[in-house]
């Protein structure tokens, strides 16, 4: 293999990757056959592949990913491949689908996001509902089983995130482009399209192909300034849409939700790649709204498959499922938190303990304790799990 001469090894990683420097100071990773190990390895290893100068930003961030055996590029072939593909946006496209373009639609985002998968749209219709559209972009109509683009996609299986980027799974000029739901551009997209009544509840829903039109890109900071000062562009539908979560929401904790609203500290960077400064991130309404209805979707789409109706077989599908907490995780959790004053009911149905450990959350909150216990509880839960068996 031709490539630069490494005299220093500096780790190996999971996935049959290494990594090592040469003299001249440059990073390389490696591919290791699988009898290969650190104790086996020879003072002299022909690089693959330059990532570049020790130090560098991007450059280390690349090493982090090859560390881990993930991908940090995309192969030619693929890259080529995706730019390749218009988006296909014709009349006759149109024809086939719901035309939502004349529907307020808006995207709420991270302000540092720079690809936006999902939308939603609302009005009020004739009779009186509400009409509330989830979006996603339609990437099967882009990308076909088992084009290499595909292929590339089920190998990375997801997204990658680290603190200054997104390794996306899919080319930048679908995810960011193509498939990006960007304001003023007309998209290909699934969505649910629900009926609800003034109190949230669904009359009616259809799943189906849509061509949308974003009317405005909000972060998530400024959607919550409309909901908190109830001014701002697309208002009147902001509002009515926090009004609806809201209302999802409290049916959702009547039912045996548990409020787990954690803060997350983030890193403000800048364009060195360099963190200036820290913050907190907070779940507030507008990340609630917009996780209200993802969920609704979610959940009305696993049974629209898997419960299809009587008489009916439900087709195959895959599952994010939570069990139930382990009875001995939930007894030790209480035990420990006895020692600050708390009590928690840890038998019975399911809501009662469901609300037991909301009303715990409720306690805590301001308090010094409020980390530890809020850490403690959520490792006390049964961890999410995917499967084609719906518990």
């Amino acid at each position: 293999t031709k490539g630069p001469v490494c005299n220093h090894v500096a780790r190996i990683g999971d996935g049959g990757v290494g990594e090592c420097l040469s003299d001249d100071g440059a990073r390389h990773t490696v591919d290791l056959p699988d009898h290969v190990r650190l104790e086996h390895l020879v003072t002299k290893i022909i690089g693959l592949d330059v990532l570049g100068e020790k130090g560098d930003n991007t450059v280390e961030m690349h090493a982090i990913l090859a560390e881990f055996g993930l991908p940090y590029k995309y192969p030619e072939e693929v890259e080529n491949s995706a730019y390749k593909i218009e988006s296909g946006i014709t009349p006759e496209e149109i024809s086939k689908r719901v035309d939502m373009r004349n529907v307020t639609t808006l995207t709420i985002d991270p302000r540092d996001a720079k690809d936006f998968d999902d939308a939603l749209s609302i009005r009020k219709l004739d009779n009186g509902l509400w009409e509330v559209g989830v979006h996603i972009a339609d990437v099967t109509h882009y990308v076909s089983e088992q084009s290499i683009i595909e292929q590339e996609a089920r190998v990375r299986a997801t997204s990658v995130y680290l603190v200054d980027r997104t390794i996306p799974m899919l080319p930048e000029h679908l995810s960011n482009g193509i498939c990006s739901l960007r304001p003023n551009e007309d998209k290909l997209t699934y969505s649910v399209l629900f009926q609800l009544n003034d109190f949230a509840e669904i009359q009616k829903y259809e799943i189906v192909k849509t061509v949308i039109c974003s009317d405005r890109r909000f972060t998530y900071e400024e959607a919550q300034q409309v909901i908190e000062t109830g001014a701002g562009d697309y208002a009147i539908e902001v509002l009515q849409l926090d009004k609806l979560a809201k209302l999802l929401r409290a049916n959702r904790f009547a039912t045996g939700a548990i409020a787990f609203d954690r803060v997350e500290v983030r890193f403000e960077i800048n364009e060195a790649g360099k963190p200036t400064s820290v913050y907190f991130k907070e779940q507030k309404d507008a990340n609630k709204l917009i996780e209200e209805f993802m969920l609704l979707a979610n959940k009305t789409t696993a049974m629209h498959i898997g419960k299809p109706g009587k008489g009916l077989k439900g087709k195959t599908f895959v599952y994010r499922i939570h069990d139930l907490p382990n009875p001995d995780k939930l007894q030790n959790f209480s035990q420990f938190i006895k020692r600050f004053g708390y009590n928690l009911k840890i038998s019975g149905k399911n809501t009662a303990v469901s609300s037991s450990i909301n009303h715990l959350l409720d306690d805590v909150q301001g308090k010094k304790e409020q980390n530890l216990i809020e850490t403690l509880a959520i490792r006390s839960m049964a961890k999410a799990a995917y499967s084609t068996e719906n518990i």
